[in-house]
């Protein structure tokens, strides 16, 4: 019964961050456009991070209460989860066509800090605020190349964001970020204790069930864009939504805490690696991800999770 009602915990803690996520996001939104900020700048930050926050709100409470294993967990899980389910779920659904400035640009800048986490980890285990620092210059660099280069592209597709009235957008942002604290602070202790029962250490409970919860938003998003046939921006989704567990999550994470990157993630750092070069090399030659290239994406990933339960 304990297990039972842990996951119940689990899972309602999941469903207050996704929902609080999008709250946050729609009441932030609605802010810049009535300030007159561009809606590819709110897209590209303040939606970005929004999409990011159920993975901030797990990886900080989890590190803050001592649960390193969750909150470096979470992040290389989510990232896995992004790519070989998400979008190996995905193309298996349709051809997902990916635009050039992403093949380009955006994924070797994906693989490059997937490559530099794994350095760091093994170099320097414990990733404290110097780490969280070069985290987030890297990512106000990259944010500024985005805006610079979707204003001038004309490949950027800009997103209608809906103007809500003033009560709404206060309600919006204050309970999608109360939401997104309580949900984060419930997972935590549920998945906590659910590992503490079953003997599974918080490394495995971070990479499965905290990484699945915490990218529901991308998964779901990208199976609902390819059964309606616009899944073309999904790869673009996810190689954003890694960028910002790495250099947002994890580096505001160190910035208030000091995270152990401990031996047993270094398998994990390098299938995130891994798995970023092989999106690539799939995508590269005709900037197409194929119903193949999905198989071959949901074979690595139940060969990893049988890794996970046998190692």
């Amino acid at each position: 019964m304990d297990i039972l009602w842990n996951l119940i915990l689990v899972i309602a803690g999941f469903v207050l961050l996704v929902k609080g996520a999008d709250f946050f996001v729609d009441g932030a939104a609605s802010v810049a456009t009535k300030f007159g900020i561009p809606q590819i700048v709110v897209g590209l930050t303040i939606v970005a991070m929004g999409t990011s926050a159920p993975e901030a709100a797990v990886s900080i409470g989890s590190a803050i209460k001592g649960s390193n294993g969750i909150s470096i967990g979470n992040v290389l899980g989510s990232n896995i989860f992004n790519i070989l389910i998400v979008l190996g779920v995905t193309a298996c659904i349709c051809t997902l066509h990916v635009k050039k400035s992403v093949v380009r640009i955006d994924l070797p800048v994906m693989i490059g800090v997937s490559i530099l986490l794994l350095v760091l980890g093994m170099v320097k285990p414990e990733l404290n605020y110097i780490t969280g620092i070069l985290f987030w210059a890297i990512l106000i660099v990259y944010i500024i190349y985005l805006i610079i280069y979707a204003k001038k592209s004309d490949e950027t597709e800009e997103e209608e964001y809906k103007i809500l009235s003033p009560i709404k957008i206060v309600l919006y942002i204050f309970g999608g970020i109360a939401a997104i604290v309580l949900g984060s602070d419930v997972a935590v202790d549920g998945a906590t204790a659910i590992a503490k029962l079953l003997g599974v250490s918080d490394r495995i409970i971070g990479l499965t069930i905290v990484a699945f919860g915490t990218s529901l938003p991308e998964l779901m998003t990208s199976i609902t864009a390819a059964r309606k046939g616009n899944a073309d921006l999904a790869v673009g989704n996810v190689v954003g939504s890694n960028l910002f567990n790495i250099l947002f999550v994890l580096g505001t994470t160190c910035l208030i805490q000091t995270v152990t990157f401990s031996a047993s993630f270094l398998f994990d750092g390098i299938l995130s690696v891994v798995a970023a070069v092989l999106l690539w090399f799939l995508v590269f030659k005709k900037g197409e991800l194929k119903r193949f290239g999905g198989i071959l994406m949901l074979l690595i990933y139940a060969a990893y999770l049988v890794y996970l339960l046998v190692a």
